[in-house]
């Protein structure tokens, strides 16, 4: 058992390696969340898999099963409280308990926010926010007292805002409040719970194909794009080693270091190119078109082809450094970039 310091704070935490731990994943069938689920069990940890559609747990579980991996799977919408409460309970059944939970799932909505009905903004709160919460206040009900880590899926648009996303982008500020919040909460009673908040950038999973779509055209991430291992990778490491935060891609990190130089660049930019960036050069004219913001669709690890992806990240493995390390890269980081733009704003 590994010896960690808790971020912010003098206490230590025990957190057992992954080969040794029992982790529960939500929105376990598709894009980050399967990439998780896959990686863990090649680790050797055991997983309780948890989504909406039962066909696509039914064959994870096959598939994953049949290699000697040790998974258990429960049907459940993240939104239903009663149903989170059944997630922890199909853990200890299966498996005595949990170490680490993984708040992974969620949905979105493409379109301004005038286009988007407060039905379907209620809805991806309902999912994103009220679930992440659910999910965190039950795993930190079990782990109080024995320890363990909590992992939130946040986003760099966590840190920024972006146009034609407003009610994802609002449910990922969320995230960043409710995973501090929850943080400083439990270091104050010295419970041992590791909390961190991973904001991926652009990765390519279904994402854009599952969301509901107002906009005129189909939606897509703009690059650069990671592979969903790179999340994995980054969501694996936090249940082994306290961080606050780590983001998934180069990319999504210089973004939010921009935002935070530059502010009104930034807007300007999403102002001229926001919603261009996150369009496809197909129509979307197909009224039979699904999404899975109420009910499950087909699911999938990658999202469309024909799209360069960036297989790894050299920024997740420079957030893997000792924290002081980390943090002078980011400060020294963010300095030359704030420079750089204060004097091209000068010519």
């Amino acid at each position: 058992m590994t010896l960690h310091r808790t971020p912010g704070r003098g206490t230590s935490l025990r957190l057992k390696p992954i080969d040794r731990q029992a982790l529960v994943v939500t929105g376990a069938t598709s894009g980050n969340g399967l990439a998780i689920v896959e990686r863990a069990i090649r680790s050797g940890a055991r997983v309780v898999a948890v989504a909406r559609n039962d066909a696509a747990l039914d064959d994870l579980r096959t598939r994953l099963s049949a290699n000697g991996g040790r998974i258990a799977t429960v049907v459940a919408d993240v939104s239903d409280a009663d149903a989170v409460e059944q997630i922890a309970r199909t853990a200890i059944a299966e498996f005595g308990g949990f170490d680490s939970w993984i708040n992974n799932a969620g949905v979105g909505v493409y379109g301004s926010l005038e286009q988007v009905p407060i039905a379907d903004h209620r809805r991806v709160f309902d999912v994103n926010y009220f679930g992440m919460l659910h999910g965190s206040l039950v795993a930190a009900r079990h782990l109080r007292g024995k320890g363990g880590a909590i992992v939130n899926i946040g986003s760099i648009l966590s840190d920024r805002a972006i146009v034609d996303q407003g009610p994802y982008c609002a449910t990922k500020h969320a995230a960043q409040a409710l995973t501090d919040t929850l943080r400083m909460e439990l270091e104050r009673e010295g419970t041992g719970i590791s909390v961190t908040l991973v904001k991926p950038g652009a990765i390519d999973t279904p994402f854009p194909d599952h969301a509901r779509n107002f906009m005129d055209r189909l939606p897509r991430v703009p690059p650069p794009v990671y592979a969903p291992d790179v999340v994995a990778d980054a969501v694996l490491f936090a249940c082994a080693h306290p961080r606050r935060t780590i983001y998934a891609g180069g990319g999504g990190l210089a973004s939010a270091l921009l935002a935070r130089a530059a502010p009104r660049v930034t807007d300007r930019i999403m102002e001229a190119v926001g919603r261009k960036l996150q369009q496809r050069t197909e129509k979307q004219d197909n009224p039979e078109r699904r999404d899975n913001l109420y009910e499950p669709r087909a699911d999938a690890l990658r999202g469309l082809p024909n799209v360069h992806v960036r297989e790894s990240s050299l920024a997740v493995q420079m957030q893997k450094l000792p924290k002081r390390a980390v943090g002078m890269v980011l400060v020294g980081g963010a300095a030359a970039l704030a420079m750089t733009i204060r004097a091209r704003a000068r010519r």
